[in-house]
């Protein structure tokens, strides 16, 4: 079912509105937790305050908006690819090869390699295979076929999901459940470094994608209608891909496979706003990162003192969603 684009009015307040709640919500989430935290300790530096929220709740509230954000941009250039708006880096295998890769890297005791953890370079190497393998499968007649490449996606999804659990079962029991733990999708603090690593990987991959908004236009319409009107459809497909598989290969290997995020934003954003990439494509960033830190925010909270993993508070959220879009569309 492909896109139709749809405008909609003022759509740069929109843009700014959601930049100003993401800045709010990076300098007002790490405020909640399960623990209290006194302000004025925390800021003047007194212990444990100044831990709580200096080294735990504020990294982990920017790796939320930066999780969320490569992966909602990640959703928004897969459907404009595929022409549904049911693909997302799930749907399609690439989050499951990714955290197969983690998996399998975690369990055999490699943390780094040539100074990098390993844990991102499994997972670009996991999502770049099952990237080409859908595409290879999606091909019929020479073109890419969005349903062949759902089905292949779906399928190759549940073998990896299998052989992950297949390396659990033969894994180290300290390792299993480390690989475990992780695979339920969690946000917590990491180092500055990878916070910073994320934001430029992000960030480059949402500005190359801005830049080929006319073009992703057109590619949402089909690819003889961008090809008749200038476009290189591709070069465009395979630019795409290679982004959207490394925004979900990063998101996943900081934060395990969480999913929906990549579903709901860009399908509320197109709906409410503009199908329009210039608009859709920093929209769904921003929305994304903004979803995501209020689920992690909710996890928190919600059950304090204890704490919900992320990924089962965005499973309550978007599992009732997709069963409404499915129930609207068909």
């Amino acid at each position: 079912m492909g896109l139709v684009l749809s405008p909609r009015r003022q759509p740069e307040k929109a843009v700014a509105a959601l930049a100003a709640l993401y800045v709010l919500a990076a300098l007002a989430l790490p405020w909640f937790g399960s623990a209290p935290v006194n302000p004025i300790r925390a800021l003047a530096g007194y212990e444990p305050d100044r831990l709580i929220f200096m080294e735990l709740r504020i990294p982990r509230t920017l790796l939320a908006l930066l999780v969320g954000g490569c992966l909602g941009t990640a959703g928004a250039v897969l459907q404009a690819l595929l022409r549904e708006s049911l693909a997302t880096p799930y749907t399609l295998g690439i989050a499951s090869g990714a955290s197969f890769a983690v998996a399998l890297a975690t369990a055999a005791g490699v943390d780094y390699w040539a100074g990098l953890p390993v844990s991102w370079l499994a997972a670009l190497a996991g999502a770049a295979a099952v990237t080409a393998l859908v595409a290879g499968l999606g091909r019929s007649g020479g073109r890419m076929s969005s349903l062949r490449m759902l089905l292949a996606g779906i399928s190759l999804n549940a073998v990896f999901s299998a052989a992950t659990l297949a390396v659990i079962g033969s894994a180290r029991e300290h390792r299993s459940i480390s690989v475990t733990q992780w695979l339920i999708g969690s946000i917590d603090a990491v180092r500055p470094a990878a916070v910073g690593a994320l934001a430029a990987v992000g960030g480059a991959g949402l500005t190359v994608l801005v830049k080929q908004a006319r073009d992703l236009n057109l590619i949402a319409m089909g690819e003889e209608w961008a090809a008749t009107r200038g476009a290189n459809p591709r070069r465009v497909l395979l630019t795409g891909f290679i982004i959207g598989s490394v925004l979900t290969a990063s998101a996943v290997s900081l934060a395990g496979p969480i999913g929906f995020v990549g579903l709901i934003v860009p399908h509320l954003v197109r709906g409410l706003l503009s199908a329009d990439h210039r608009i859709l494509l920093p929209c769904s960033f921003l929305g994304g990162g903004l979803l995501l830190a209020l689920a992690d925010a909710l996890a928190r909270t919600l059950t304090a003192p204890a704490e919900l993993p992320t990924g089962a508070v965005m499973a309550f959220i978007g599992g009732p969603y997709l069963i409404w879009m499915i129930w609207r569309r068909f």
